[in-house]
């Protein structure tokens, strides 16, 4: 990575202001459900204040309260979770502009400062250049290690960057590092895992890699396009059928490659989606009335054979409907198998992150995105606004 990072610069007696990524699940009473964001961001706050800061200022935003006060977004109990992880006092200010704000800041005895969520006010998302000069008015160095929101060109992201010298932390350059390897530099062979529901998610990353990876696995609801585009009967399985003729053209854009992509050989199909519905196995034909939800263990085993020589793996997507513990074993079981190879494995976020953090397997992949939408424009070979304004070494 080409980028500056917090240890290129001198953090002594400096006001640092950190963009973090503190968007976290919290149950009815607001309890933080999972706290594997906040964990992600430690090792760069430590780094921080073990090299003599005189502030650590903690921006961040929860949920989508579009420009208004939302009291269920308040990231007060992220304030609360983060005090316990760092053993020391958390400051929490409740807002992220303003001359409380510059004043709460510049008496406070705490060494670390968090305030309130940045989507309260409409001029984030806007990337409006007064309000990010307000933000950027309390430090003396800006860090970027919210890497689930560097593909936005938000004022705490892009508009900052305008005022203060700009760095990475180790998250951020953590996730360039894995990410932008795979995309540039991978060891081959290099597999691409694709899964979820939709096609239309994933073919900027399909074009964007299918000249660099050896093999394309597809699963999930999106596999079903691509075997209705083979002529094969899907049953009232996922279908995008304006995204037909685009399957058709990246399986033939494959064959002139000289690039494999697989597809399910069987599945499991139900007649209704429900976690209690009987489930059959059937071949590659689904019969009319019947839905996949998940790959079979034919399937399995193909994409087993082709996993085990890589030495670069990328998945994005789960291959079938995980969040049913019926319709889990395919997801699951690929998920296990990588965990046994010799390969760099990177999981690509979102539902992928989650399938794999359900099956108590995060620990065993080399690394696991922490942006879902962040590592799909990554992957699609976009430049990303977050990483982009960060100063170059």
């Amino acid at each position: 990575m080409n980028k500056m990072t917090i240890k290129d610069i001198d953090l002594k007696n400096k006001n640092v202001l950190m963009r973090a990524d503190f968007n976290v699940p919290q149950d009815a009473n607001l309890n933080i459900t999972d706290d594997t964001r906040i964990k992600a961001t430690l090792p760069t706050i430590k780094y921080i204040l073990q090299g003599g800061v005189k502030k650590l200022i903690l921006m961040s935003h929860l949920g989508r309260p579009d420009g208004k006060v939302v009291t269920k977004y308040s990231l007060k109990p992220v304030a609360t979770r983060l005090t316990e992880l760092l053993g020391e006092p958390v400051l929490f200010l409740n807002d992220c502009i303003g001359d409380s704000v510059k004043t709460s800041i510049s008496s406070a005895k705490e060494r670390v400062i968090l305030l309130e969520n940045l989507r309260f006010h409409a001029e984030e998302e806007g990337n409006e250049p007064n309000f990010a000069k307000q933000l950027a008015s309390v430090g003396d160095i800006f860090v970027n290690d919210a890497f689930g929101t560097a593909h936005r060109a938000h004022a705490s992201t892009e508009g900052v960057t305008h005022y203060l010298k700009s760095v990475a932390g180790f998250l951020l350059e953590k996730e360039i590092e894995y990410l932008g390897n795979a995309v540039a530099n991978p060891k081959k062979p290099f597999v691409v895992i694709l899964g979820g529901s939709k096609v239309s998610d994933k073919i900027g990353v399909i074009e964007n890699l299918l000249p660099k990876c050896d093999s394309i696995i597809i699963g999930g609801g999106m596999a079903y396009t691509f075997l209705k585009a083979q002529g094969k009967s899907i049953g009232n399985s996922k279908l995008e059928k304006d995204k037909i003729d685009l399957a058709k053209s990246i399986l033939d854009q494959a064959q002139k490659l000289n690039k494999s992509i697989l597809l399910p050989v069987d599945n499991i199909t139900v007649e209704t989606i429900d976690a209690n519905a009987k489930s059959e196995i059937v071949g590659e034909s689904i019969p009319d009335g019947k839905i996949a939800v998940d790959i079979g263990p034919k399937t399995i085993k193909l994409f087993e054979d082709t996993l085990k020589s890589a030495k670069t793996i990328v998945w994005n997507g789960p291959v079938g409907i995980f969040e049913m513990d019926a319709f889990s074993k395919g997801t699951q079981a690929i998920a296990k198998f990588l965990t046994t190879l010799n390969a760099t494995t990177i999981i690509g976020g979102g539902d992928t992150a989650a399938a794999v953090t359900k099956f108590k397997l995060e620990d065993k992949m080399t690394h696991i995105s922490t942006g879902g939408g962040a590592s799909l424009e990554y992957l699609e070979g976009k430049l990303l606004p977050g990483v982009t304004a960060l100063a170059e070494k």
